[in-house]
C-alpha cells in the first residue's frame, strides 16, 4: 500500500470513528472550492497525530471535511484548511 493510499484510508477510518461529516466523490461529480480568506496547508508525513489534529479542527469549527482528489479540506470561517500527503 502506497503512502497516499494509506493516508486516504486512515483519514476515512478516523472520520468514521469520530463521526465527522465527509463529502467526497461519491456525493458530488465536480466541485470547485473558492476561498476568500487564508489557505492553510497541512502536510501528512506518516505521523497520524497530524490527521487527528486536522480532524480536531473540523470538530472545533463544527465544520465538514471535503475530499478532493488526494487531499482533504475543512472550510472554516475565513480560513480554509487543507491536508495533503507528501
Amino acid at each position: 500500500m502506497s503512502s497516499t493510499e494509506y493516508f486516504i484510508t486512515r483519514v476515512y477510518e478516523l472520520v468514521s470513528e469520530l463521526k465527522i461529516p465527509l463529502i467526497d466523490e461519491r456525493v458530488y461529480d465536480n466541485v470547485k472550492i473558492k476561498s476568500n480568506g487564508t489557505i492553510v496547508k497541512i502536510i501528512f508525513d506518516q505521523d497520524e497525530s497530524v490527521i487527528y489534529g486536522f480532524l480536531g479542527l473540523s470538530e472545533y469549527y463544527h465544520s465538514i471535511v471535503i475530499k478532493q482528489k488526494d487531499k482533504f479540506i475543512i472550510p472554516a470561517e475565513m480560513i480554509t484548511y487543507s491536508l495533503e500527503c507528501v
